[in-house]
């Protein structure tokens, strides 16, 4: 059974020292702003060092490797490498690394499900759902305890439409509890938008395109945050604190600062400035840096 969101599994958060570095030889990635060269799936970054770390750790946003810096696995890495692999690295079995690098983009998804989940479970407003959401844990858990056959085999798009019907339900509860009208941004376009100071408590902003918009002082609380795409806005002073659906892998693609209030489970991402990182007590101090790259978007 899952633990309370304001302590997530351990299972859900990213151990890059019990990982094979799938993310840097699993994924594909463009030449872009967020990395610096080409890269096809299945072939190990050229960054990558025989011991499976990064060679240029420290000085990755400085390389052009940005994207590395803000992904999030929701600790498929370690579950891909220690579990559903038996601790066998790609290097040591390469006949296995071909259904490795196919298994782990699966997991990474219904582990992303599985954070959703156990904040659901973690919020009051969404007691009336509870045996339902248990029940969707359950099955989800039982989907990542396969083999690798019967995780490459799963219809990731229909579990996750069974579930996101849990959560938009979840979503109501949680948003309807909040006096007067709602804004709904449901998949909009705020590119750029200018938001500084808005009221945006209790919105709607499933998937929507909030790349490099002014959120400064805005107040996010009780808003449907999944999949907003929040790559260079700016959320310094916002509060997000009591947001739903908001992930480590949105946070590390914003820009904050100190005084920018995130919920209990997320970290104040390392490149926000040592400014950003004395304790707050709406939220915990960071583990070290996450790699990131684009991830499906939830709607």
């Amino acid at each position: 059974m899952p633990e309370n969101h304001l302590h997530p599994p351990t299972s859900l958060q990213a151990d890059c020292r019990n990982c094979f570095a799938l993310c840097c030889v699993a994924l594909p990635f463009a030449r872009s702003a967020d990395f610096a060269v080409d890269k096809a799936g299945g072939t190990p970054c050229t960054n990558l060092l025989d011991d499976f770390r990064c060679g240029i750790h420290t000085d990755l946003r400085h390389r052009g490797f940005t994207g590395c810096t803000v992904y999030d696995c929701f600790g498929a890495g370690q579950k891909v490498s220690q579990q559903t692999f038996d601790g066998r690295d790609w290097r040591r079995d390469p006949a296995g690394a071909g259904a490795m690098f196919e298994v782990f983009p699966i997991m990474r998804q219904l582990h992303e499900l599985l954070w959703y989940l156990n904040e659901s479970l973690a919020t009051a407003a969404a007691e009336p759902l509870r045996d339902e959401l248990r029940d969707a844990w359950d099955r989800t858990v039982q989907l990542t305890d396969g083999d690798a056959e019967s995780v490459a085999r799963t219809d990731v798009d229909l579990h996750r439409q069974a579930v996101n019907g849990l959560l938009l339900q979840v979503s109501e509860l949680v948003r309807g509890a909040v006096p007067g009208r709602k804004r709904e941004h449901r998949g909009a376009d705020l590119i750029g938008a200018k938001l500084r100071g808005a009221n945006l408590r209790g919105a709607n902003l499933r998937g929507a395109y909030l790349i490099g918009a002014d959120l400064r002082q805005a107040d996010l609380r009780s808003s449907d945050l999944i999949g907003a795409d929040f790559r260079g806005a700016d959320l310094r002073g916002a509060d997000l604190s009591g947001s739903i659906f908001l992930t480590q892998f949105q946070v590390n693609a914003a820009k904050g600062d100190a005084s920018t209030r995130l919920p209990a489970a997320l970290a104040v991402p390392p490149h926000w400035g040592e400014s950003a990182t004395r304790p707050v007590s709406d939220r915990r101090l960071p583990r070290g840096a996450q790699r990131r790259r684009r991830a499906p978007r939830s709607r």
